[in-house]
């Protein structure tokens, strides 16, 4: 185990982990009483207590929770974990594949969430994750010859400058959208861009839901037929578990499926072991000898021109992926907003420019405490679709929790446990509503589909995003470069929408 950081690291962070405590007190606390607006808000009647006002017809068709509105303390907390099961997941992986604490790795996510949520003014449910996106880099950067001699933790360390750095790009990228306006980014990303990058991230990640769905643990050679087919019936189990329980569950209930799903896979996994042998449950060998309480491993970042080179660009990759996400939130609160008869406008749209400096914040306070580069998550958002519940609380609680699991052993190993087919399984509804996102983009901006430049642009993006993942393995390589598939496709996409947008106009008024 590498040596801890000095003690001096931990001083801040002590503060960090009472606000944290306070943040969740104050939920459990005012859960009845005040809006999740400020420790000051005034007092208002709670979600429950509107919905007894309600004639008890109205009550079973109102399902699903607002960004501002705040489910009952017991109700929150089932949603909450339900977010932390879904965003674990790829959270652990960037962590394992960088070589980035995985404590660490899991803390920051949860404090870069709170900090993203109160720099946005509690107005963009979003949960902020670790990036594939900066794989590449981070790895590369790791393994360079220029780091060869140094320990892990001062690898992390370098890495670590370069992540601070890159939000500066999301940040200046957020400053400019708010200064050109909303018109001036929907010429840029109109949802002909954003609904085929939408679309083809989901699609990226399907050969991952799909290895992960079939994943079994070693085996002797003659029992792999076995093994694949139980690992098979685990995810199998998990999929139509989860698509069961969201279609017909009602009312509460049906906004669970992500968390019931996963335990009828758990299930199926522990009756394969009694009946076979065979163990899907893993064990993460970082704590396999820690004990009930352990701090996650803080450490400093190090300044390094180096770090700042290989890492840096990579933020522009993740804007186009960011915001097809807003774009999506917007549908989906909108319409829930329509169909509980609100009143209010959330208009998440317009907040594109607010949600980059609120990622580009989230990179900052990730990197300086020793966690991976990141951005908001679109497993999240399509956890939040499938459940119909965007509360904004609902995601405070979550980061709170993942903080709170990260400092205690037993419940990292108790979610890492989850078999990875259950998590597949899982991956395949989600990443498919990802997608599945992308086409509602289109469908709500009515996006001509007989237009030739509209097919010229989707057919592009849709190919390189998707075909650059296949056939390079996410990185397509341009004149001595190696462009991410999804950041190489939005930015050809975003240059030929605008290259076809020369003279629109006035080739629509001959027509005409």
């Amino acid at each position: 185990m590498p040596a801890r950081c000095d003690i001096s690291v931990y001083k801040p962070l002590c503060l960090v982990c009472a606000f944290a405590v306070k943040t969740f007190l104050y939920i459990k606390h005012s859960v009845s009483d005040y809006p999740l607006s400020g420790i000051l808000g005034k007092k208002r009647a709670s979600v429950s207590d509107k919905e007894e006002e309600l004639p008890m017809s109205a009550k079973h068709q109102i399902s699903g929770y607002l960004p501002d509105e705040r489910p009952p303390f017991w109700k929150l907390v089932l949603y909450a974990l339900q977010q932390v099961i879904v965003m674990f997941p790829a959270t652990i992986a960037v962590a394992l594949l960088t070589g980035f604490h995985v404590s660490t790795t899991i803390f920051a996510s949860g404090l870069a969430t709170l900090c993203f949520i109160l720099v946005t003014g509690r107005k963009l449910p979003l949960y902020y994750g670790s990036s594939f996106s900066y794989l590449p880099a981070i790895t590369g950067l790791m393994a360079s010859e220029a780091l060869s001699g140094y320990s892990l933790n001062e690898k992390i360390a370098v890495a670590q400058f370069g992540i601070v750095m890159s939000g500066l790009v999301s940040i200046l990228a957020g400053i400019i959208v708010n200064r050109f306006g909303k018109d001036s980014i929907n010429k840029i990303l109109p949802a002909t861009v954003t609904g085929p990058i939408a679309m083809a991230i989901g699609l990226t990640l399907a050969a991952n839901a799909l290895l992960d769905a079939t994943a079994f643990p070693q085996v002797a050679e003659a029992s792999t037929a076995l093994a694949g087919n139980m690992a098979l019936v685990i995810s199998l189990s998990t999929l139509f578990a989860t698509i069961l329980f969201s279609v017909y569950l009602k009312g509460f209930w049906s906004q669970l499926p992500l968390l019931f799903g996963p335990i009828v896979g758990c299930i199926a996994a522990f009756i394969i072991f009694k009946a076979t042998g065979l163990n899907f449950f893993k064990v993460l060998t970082e704590n396999a000898n820690s004990g009930l309480f352990a701090l996650p491993i803080f450490t400093l970042p190090k300044p390094s021109w180096l770090a700042v080179a290989a890492i840096m660009p990579i933020a522009i990759a993740t804007i186009p992926e960011s915001t097809a996400h807003v774009f999506q939130l917007d549908i989906y609160v909108n319409d829930l907003a329509r169909k509980k008869k609100s009143g209010k406008k959330y208009d998440i749209e317009s907040k594109l420019g607010l949600n980059l400096i609120g990622d580009g914040i989230g990179d900052m306070v990730a990197g300086a405490i020793g966690g991976p580069a990141g951005t908001n998550y679109g497993e999240n958002i399509s956890a939040m679709a499938i459940t119909r519940v965007f509360s904004i609380p609902v995601l405070i609680a979550a980061a709170v929790i993942a903080m709170i699991i990260a400092c205690f052993t037993p419940l990292i190993n108790a979610i890492y446990a989850i078999p990875t087919a259950v998590i597949g399984g899982l991956e395949i509804y989600l990443f498919g509503a990802i997608a599945a996102q992308g086409v509602a983009i289109m469908l709500e901006k009515k996006v001509d589909l007989f237009s030739a430049k509209n097919i010229a642009v989707i057919a592009t993006i849709m190919v390189i995003g998707v075909g650059g993942q296949y056939a390079f393995d996410g990185n397509i390589p341009f004149f001595g470069l190696n462009i991410p598939s999804i950041a190489g496709a939005a930015i050809f996409g975003i240059i030929l929408n605008l290259l076809l947008s020369i003279g629109e106009k006035k080739r629509l008024q001959k027509a005409e």
